[in-house]
This record gives C-alpha cells, sequence and structure tokens, in this order.
C-alpha cells in the first residue's frame, strides 16, 4: 500500500472500506522506504503516547511534497506551530494557551455557543432549508474563535475561506493547484494575523494574541513570525475541525434514524452520542510521526527515522476494540475513541470541540425537529484528512 492509495476517490463517501483494507493489511503497513501506515487501534495508541514517535514536519514535507517545497513559506510557516514541534518547544507554545482552555473557559464559551447557535438558526428557520453547513456548522465555531482571538465577527468569512483552503496542506498529498490555493490562503492570513499583532503591541487584554505577545519565560519571548503561526493554527483548529464534525454528526445520526430517535427522546445521551459520533466518523483522520529511535511496539521494531502515517480513522473502528464498528451505537461503553490524539499532542481545544458539538446538536434537534439532509445534494471535501462536508443541504 502506497500513500497515494489513502487520497483513493472511493474512500471519500465510503472511508469504511480503507479502513478495512488497513486492517486486512497488517499492524504496521511497509508504504515506501521507511515509510509505514498503520490503522490498528493498539499500535497507533502506543505510538501517539510514545515520546521516541515525534515530529519532524520538514521531513513529511520532503517525503510529500518534494525537497523544493519546503522553501515554500507556507510549509515554513506551518514548521512554527506547536502541533508539528517537539519538546522544549513544543511545551514552551502550547503551555500558553493552556488556560483559555480550561474547563471554566470552556463554560463560559458554552453559553456565548448557545447564543450564537440560536442567533445562526433565527437566520433560517421561517424558511423551509438551508445549507447547514455554510449557514451552521461553519459559522458556529468560527464566531466562538474569534471571540478567543478578539477578532471582529465580520471578518470571519474571508478568514474561514482562507482556513478551509490552507488546511489541504495537511493531507497526505494534494494537488498542484491545491497546493497553490493552501500558498496564497497563508498569505492572507499571514497577512491580517501580522497586521492584528503589531495592533496589539502593548495590549492589557486577556485576547489569545494579546496573551501570546505578553507572554514571557526567563526573557525569552515568542518572536513574531511564532506568535503568527499559532495564531493562524488556533484559528483554523477552532474553525474547520469542528466544523467539519458537527457535519458529520449531523449525517450519522441520521444515517441511524433509530439511534435519532433515541437521542431525540433522552437528551441526557447527548454527551454520549457526541462521543460516539466523533468516534464513528472523524474529522481529524490521521497524523504524522517520525521514530526518533528505534521503537518496538507489540512485537514489532520501528526503525530510527521511519516515517510513521497514522489512522485515527480506522483506530476507531478496530474490531479488536470496537464490538460493530460500523455500526452507530450511542450507548457505547467501550474503547476509547482516538480522535483527539493522544500523548504530548493531545488536542488541547477537544473540550471545546465536545462543548460546541452538544451545543450544536441540541440547538438542531430542539429547534429543527423535523429536518432531513437532502442527500443527492450533499458535497464531500474529498480530503483524506479533516474529513466532512462543504455543501449540507437540509428541509424540513
Amino acid at each position: 500500500m502506497q500513500l497515494h492509495e489513502l487520497m483513493a476517490p472511493e474512500y471519500s463517501d465510503y472511508p469504511f472500506r480503507l479502513y478495512k483494507k488497513l486492517h486486512e493489511s497488517g499492524p504496521l503497513i511497509q508504504a515506501g522506504e521507511n515509510v509505514m501506515i498503520s490503522g490498528h487501534h493498539a499500535i497507533v495508541e502506543a505510538l501517539l503516547n510514545d515520546k521516541r514517535a515525534g515530529k519532524n514536519y520538514m521531513e513529511s514535507v520532503r517525503l510529500r511534497f518534494g525537497d523544493d517545497a519546503t522553501a515554500l513559506p507556507v510549509f515554513q510557516g506551518i514548521s512554527r506551530m506547536f502541533l508539528v514541534l517537539n519538546p522544549p518547544e513544543h511545551a514552551r507554545l502550547r503551555g500558553l494557551v493552556m488556560k483559555s482552555f480550561s474547563s471554566k473557559e470552556i463554560h463560559a464559551l458554552r453559553e456565548i455557543a448557545f447564543t450564537v447557535a440560536h442567533n445562526l438558526v433565527d437566520a433560517f428557520a421561517g424558511r423551509d432549508g438551508c445549507d447547514l453547513a455554510q449557514q451552521f456548522a461553519f459559522p458556529l465555531p468560527v464566531r466562538i474563535i474569534c471571540r478567543m482571538l478578539d477578532v471582529p465577527e465580520t471578518d470571519a468569512v474571508s478568514l474561514g475561506g482562507a482556513a478551509s483552503a490552507l488546511v489541504k496542506v495537511f493531507d497526505p498529498q494534494i494537488t498542484e493547484q491545491d497546493l497553490l490555493k493552501a500558498t496564497e490562503a497563508f498569505a492572507v492570513l499571514e497577512a491580517y494575523f501580522s497586521a492584528l499583532i503589531v495592533s496589539r503591541q502593548g495590549c492589557t487584554a486577556s485576547d489569545l494574541v494579546s496573551l501570546f505577545l505578553r507572554s514571557e519565560n526567563n526573557g525569552d519571548k515568542l518572536q513574531h513570525d511564532e506568535i503568527i503561526a499559532n495564531v493562524i493554527l488556533l484559528f483554523i483548529a477552532g474553525h474547520e475541525t469542528t466544523s467539519n464534525m458537527i457535519c458529520n454528526a449531523v449525517l450519522a445520526l441520521h444515517d441511524n434514524p433509530m439511534e435519532l430517535e433515541l437521542l431525540m427522546q433522552d437528551r441526557s445521551l447527548l454527551p454520549a452520542a457526541v462521543t460516539e459520533c466523533v468516534r464513528y466518523d472523524s474529522s481529524v483522520q490521521m497524523v504524522y510521526r517520525i521514530a526518533l529511535d528505534d521503537i518496538e511496539v507489540q512485537g514489532r521494531i520501528i526503525p530510527q527515522g521511519a516515517s510513521l502515517f497514522l489512522s485515527l480513522g480506522a483506530a476507531n473502528h478496530d474490531p479488536m476494540v470496537f464490538s460493530s464498528p460500523e455500526v452507530l451505537n450511542i450507548r457505547r461503553r467501550e474503547g476509547r475513541s482516538l480522535s483527539f490524539g493522544g500523548g504530548l499532542h493531545h488536542c488541547l481545544g477537544y473540550r471545546l470541540a465536545l462543548a460546541e458539538m452538544e451545543v450544536a446538536l441540541e440547538v438542531l434537534l430542539t429547534r429543527l425537529p423535523k429536518m432531513r439532509p437532502v442527500t443527492a445534494g450533499i458535497q464531500r471535501n474529498r480530503r483524506a484528512n479533516l474529513r466532512g462536508v462543504s455543501v449540507l443541504p437540509v428541509t424540513w
């Protein structure tokens, strides 16, 4: 199996086929010289929690796009995001934003999310249908992250469009046209947030941009380019991943009407339903690691320097961990979903993502109880990673 096979069109609408192929191909699949893929839960979970399975983003860029691509500003910028760094640089940057994702802060943001969600529904509830992706799922989390960054919500549409183009670079492989669009999108976001950072110099506010500017560790302050890169990371992470998870959850529930009806009758199942939907059809499908040393896992030796592509989606459908994994079961009480990663790089915004999903589903179930997707009009985003939809027409 080769990396390009992960992008095969037949897997876009039916990822279960890819998961099955990964499971049948063995715990560790050789996908090229010193390149391995795994979709087995035990292997993926072990590597996510093993510090020897670290990050080397530029090596992944070389592997996917060639040596010349490493000089592109888009990849240079991403290489400064704490998402792709190892300790101690990773801890230095991640620690700065942790307090903005505490349980106390999430509770306040949850209340804001309810207000935003109801306002969004107010705009189209009087009609008989809408594009739920563009009119609800995408604007909901982007308005929340705009508030966290203290960015005008009037800029959300243009920034969100740029973020959607940029995240394609996290796929294993993309077209030259998509890479060009991603490069242009990064330039747009870089210019916007660079100007924003300059305007916040000396600011004492509590937004994430101002916190970055004031951060200091023994006289070591973040550089301008570091702040830009990590503000962009927070924006795309707080926008794209959650938006796609909301759409995926809506589709999963409507594809399983008995589970939907159960949730309609018992809203106390909402947290469990969100957890199961995230397992069933995860937005983040894959993460990259590199073996910083020889690693023994499940009786297999991974040599130092090996590039590792870990399929979270396949791990979440491992039949050795989840009974009937292809079945949505909102009362499931087994296994551990790996959709938010693990170890040092476990998603720091997972509480906010889960809260936004719960709010989104509760508001939709309450305000639009007869809502149904128009299957013929659904358009998948055709990504191997950050899986979701770009168009989700619904009627009621």
